[in-house]
């Protein structure tokens, strides 16, 4: 489990969203089907860093077509962890996407700014297709209309960490997703 400082409290404290078994099971299941719906074909996977590392990594390796990955850095949040609207590029994708078919992979789709954002500068590039795989979906947040291609689960309006996403950089390393205090967030 992460360490936790003492402003932070420890991973095994918060209450359990998804399990490390339930995670890979539907894992499994979105890769079978991106899978099937690439038959044939090759794909570049582009993460979102660096929350959705894990989830990539995963994914990458339960999709039985052909497919590689590249990554592509933004800044969307301010000291309270809170969006700010801004999304900045930090880092773009190192080779060309152009006739190739992308997935953007991220681990949670949230207000929809940031894949927004994304999705609008990975069709600057003229890839074949475009579809967006999101590891978690809180739709309550909302506030630009896009939508996940593939979705590992959904979730309520709660602050979560674990399995790559983090509280100021603690806790991407908790194998199971788990549900932040709400007294702590902020702290």
């Amino acid at each position: 489990m992460a360490n936790s400082s003492p402003a932070f409290p420890h991973a095994s404290k918060m209450e359990v969203l998804f399990s490390k078994s339930r995670i890979a099971e539907r894992v499994r299941e979105i890769g079978a089907q991106i899978s099937a719906d690439y038959a044939g074909t090759s794909i570049v996977l582009i993460g979102v860093l660096k929350g959705a590392a894990i989830f990539l990594s995963d994914l990458a390796r339960a999709i039985e077509v052909d497919n590689t990955f590249d990554f592509v850095a933004v800044s969307s949040y301010g000291r309270a962890k809170v969006s700010s609207g801004a999304v900045k590029l930090i880092k773009d994708i190192d080779n060309s996407i152009e006739g190739k078919h992308v997935i953007l992979v991220e681990d949670i789709l949230d207000t929809g700014l940031t894949l927004s954002y994304l999705r609008g500068m990975m069709l600057q590039h003229k890839p074949a297709s475009l579809k967006i795989a999101t590891c978690l979906d809180k739709p309550e947040r909302r506030l630009v209309p896009i939508e996940a291609d593939y979705v590992g689960f959904q979730i309520p309006n709660r602050f979560v960490v674990g399995y790559g996403m983090d509280y100021a950089e603690h806790y991407r390393n908790v194998e199971d997703i788990r549900l932040f205090p709400e007294e702590a967030v902020g702290h």
